[in-house]
């Protein structure tokens, strides 16, 4: 996944979701191994969808160690080069890199001693980190630090969907401060998930807590690709360098390079977090 992989990017910087060149870094496409897809068919639909969503590049992140699932490294590569070839056959135009999204778990320094991790990039330095979806357990700040001495940069899956963080939001914060990048699913952002949700998501990015949309596609309701939707949002709410700076930072992110984050700002618990 070097960069020359994505030389077709390095041309266009900006604006990719307009000329349907959009990299999605978080998707379950990969068929019978999680909750994402109950089989190749549907897999299959699922990436043209992706394709004709405007995606040209994308991350199979199927869950690991979640209490559900475990899908070890070398079995994700075997079946991304697997897929990727029945993409091919099927003349679908999606390039697909193998991945994982790691739930926080008392087991994950071994499972990065034992090399059964998968990162975001061929250097190891982005991990897609997961926490249950309605805590932060205590051990999590610590276990974060433990990782990211090693050199590694967490990346925080859906924080926007996260009812602990959502009552709790300077748990988000501390996290960003001390250098862990976040994403924000697309269809949080658009309203799929609910007022609240959206709410939620549009103060995550206001007070440049994110980093990327990401699909998190699942062939499950209201899963689908929304990212054209939501970078037209973007640039509606926070202006066209706002908008280019989420394009260019998912690139980044495959490409194991620097993300480019803006100051981030602690969100003042407003009243409609009360409920959570």
């Amino acid at each position: 996944m070097g960069t020359g992989d994505f030389a077709l990017f390095a041309s266009s910087p900006f604006l990719l979701w307009e000329k349907n060149m959009l990299i999605d870094l978080h998707s379950h496409l990969l068929p019978n191994i999680d909750d994402g897809s109950k089989s190749l068919r549907a897999s299959i639909r699922m990436a043209k969808e992706a394709v004709d969503s405007g995606i040209k590049a994308a991350l199979m992140t199927p869950h690991h160690m979640n209490g559900h699932y475990v899908n070890h490294k070398d079995d994700i590569i075997t079946l991304t080069s697997e897929f990727q070839k029945h993409l091919d056959n099927n003349d679908i135009g999606l390039q697909v890199f193998p991945s994982q999204e790691v739930r926080i778990n008392g087991g994950l320094l071994q499972a990065l001693d034992d090399d059964d991790i998968l990162f975001a990039d061929e250097s190891n330095r982005y991990l897609l980190l997961e926490f249950p979806d309605d805590d932060v357990p205590t051990y999590s700040k610590d276990m974060i630090f433990q990782v990211m001495q090693r050199g590694i940069t967490v990346e925080i899956a859906h924080p926007e969907r996260n009812t602990k963080i959502m009552s709790t939001p300077s748990i988000l914060f501390d996290l960003i401060e001390a250098g862990a990048v976040a994403q924000v699913t697309a269809s949080s952002y658009v309203g799929t998930f609910g007022k609240k949700v959206e709410k939620f998501a549009e103060e995550i990015i206001k007070h440049n807590l994110a980093h990327v949309f990401v699909s998190d596609a699942h062939d499950l309701p209201n899963r689908d690709y929304e990212m054209v939707e939501a970078m037209a949002k973007l640039e509606k709410q926070m202006g066209r360098d706002y908008q280019e700076l989420f394009e260019t930072n998912a690139e980044a992110i495959l490409d194991g390079d620097n993300v480019t984050s803006l100051v981030p700002e602690p969100i003042v618990k407003r009243k409609f977090f009360s409920k959570f």
